[in-house]
């Protein structure tokens, strides 16, 4: 029987723990007038050591023998169908993009989505969970001799080095920065042969 298990507590506490567990890591970077961004994906073999079902944590063990312990969650479905041996296949995905928009107009703030979908009763147990969040302010100021630019957030005001100096030619006050962070992660369990 083939399991899988994606859930947002054990995402964020597994995203954590990658470092120690990585198998291997893919990262991209895009710049075009106007567009920057970056995007990785780690993957992750591990094998269940051990199962505290009254905490909920987890240990898992990588390729090369590191231990990370993680905490699934309540939302964590068919938990009790763990068993220490089950092979832990992680694919976790985030991407960070910055666009410039001239002239402004969109709405200073923060705006943040989650998607998640469970399995259907009858069907073999899974969810999916990713979240975006999206930030936009204006750009008051711009400093040309050291590359910085002030930009007003719904909440906040900061300063932020450009480091091309194409890219930082492009900006105007008046402009917006709109910053889109996303992530998203799946967790697929296999039974100890």
């Amino acid at each position: 029987m083939h399991r899988t298990i994606i859930a947002c507590s054990v995402a964020i506490a597994t995203a954590a723990a990658f470092p120690a567990l990585a198998q291997s890591t893919q990262g991209h970077a895009v710049s075009q007038p106007g567009v920057v961004g970056m995007a990785q994906t780690i993957h992750v073999m591990a094998t269940i050591k051990a199962i505290d079902k009254s905490t909920r944590e987890v240990t898992l063990v990588g390729p090369e023998g590191r231990e990370v312990t993680v905490t699934a969650g309540p939302e964590v479905k068919n938990f009790a169908q763990l068993k220490s041996g089950d092979r832990v296949d992680v694919q976790y995905a985030e991407a960070l993009t910055v666009e410039l928009k001239k002239g402004g107009g969109k709405a200073v703030g923060v705006t943040e989505k989650a998607v998640g979908a469970t399995a259907k009763p009858g069907t073999a147990p899974g969810a999916a969970v990713g979240r975006q969040v999206t930030v936009t302010g204006d750009v008051i100021d711009l400093d040309p001799a050291t590359q910085h630019v002030t930009v007003k957030g719904a909440k906040r005001t900061v300063n932020l080095k450009v480091r091309d100096p194409e890219q930082f030619k492009l900006i105007s006050k008046g402009d917006q920065l709109e910053a889109t962070y996303t992530e998203a992660v799946a967790v697929d369990v296999s039974p100890a042969k």
